[in-house]
């Protein structure tokens, strides 16, 4: 049977909200590994962060797309390092900076450099990070490229932060706002589906093979791409519109049942 290309959000699809990954999914990612497809993790984590999630899962072959597709990574247990960096996304901050700081004067501010190392603002630190962010001041995260741009807001809802980002009108980036007052930019173009489709070129799997789940803001792209696009159960509903189907929430496992109609099908050669 055909080999797909199955791409997996993290947070809030692997593992619940509490980072807690659940049996019924650590299982059903085995068996879909064991019947010969690919699996590959496509999140807005950095690879210190995604690496373990990699490990708790058994995979350490194969590719990884971290930072929202500014990083694609490619596991190996022969190498060093266990993984080696394939692909990698930069861009110039310093006018995303200026612009922001002006309309959120308060906001956190944290940079990925290339080398998976973290810069930021205010003490800003967060578990996707995977590291310790070093702290800097705002003039100089101005002069570092960066991989990924991160903004926490803590005086605006979500849906403010969101309107306020939408105001700007940034240019020459991509980016997402997430369930917080939160915000990924990447590079011009990057997101986790420009990231999976040179993966898919590369493993040589058909678009119509392609299959997606996640549940946030940031895979929209990704869902889109998908010859099949699913939302979890607790998606908003602009990323439901952009899925084909919708499956059960985190904590039902939803991801699980996904993986598990995979496996009706006969095996990959």
């Amino acid at each position: 049977m055909t080999k797909k290309l199955v791409c997996l959000d993290v947070d809030g699809t692997i593992v619940d909200h509490d980072g807690h990954l659940h049996e019924p999914v650590r299982a059903a990612v085995r068996a879909v590994l064991d019947a010969g497809h690919h699996v590959v993790i496509a999140t807005g984590r950095s690879r210190g962060a995604t690496l373990p999630v990699a490990r708790s899962l058994g995979i350490d072959a194969g590719f990884m797309v971290c930072s929202n597709g500014g990083v694609t990574l490619r596991l190996d247990p022969e190498l060093e390092e266990g993984y080696e960096v394939t692909d990698l996304r930069t861009f110039d901050p310093r006018s995303v900076l200026t612009q922001l700081r002006h309309r959120l004067p308060s906001a956190k501010y944290a940079l990925e450099l290339p080398d998976g190392t973290f810069r930021s603002t205010e003490r800003f630190q967060d578990t996707s990070f995977g590291v310790a962010a070093e702290g800097v001041t705002f003039e100089e995260l101005m002069d570092t490229t960066a991989v990924r741009l991160v903004v926490f807001s803590t005086d605006s809802s979500a849906e403010e932060f969101g309107r306020a980002v939408e105001g700007l009108g940034l240019s020459g980036v991509t980016y997402s706002v997430g369930w917080t007052a939160w915000l990924d930019v990447a590079a011009a173009g990057v997101t986790k589906a420009s990231g999976l489709e040179a993966l898919r070129t590369v493993l040589k799997v058909a678009p119509e093979d392609t299959v997606a789940v996640g549940d946030g803001r940031n895979d929209i792209e990704m869902l889109r791409w998908a010859g099949r696009g699913v939302a979890m159960g607790q998606a908003v509903e602009e990323v439901v519109a952009a899925a084909d189907e919708v499956t059960g929430h985190v904590d039902e496992h939803g991801l699980a049942t996904v993986l598990r109609s995979l496996l009706e099908e006969p095996a990959a050669a």
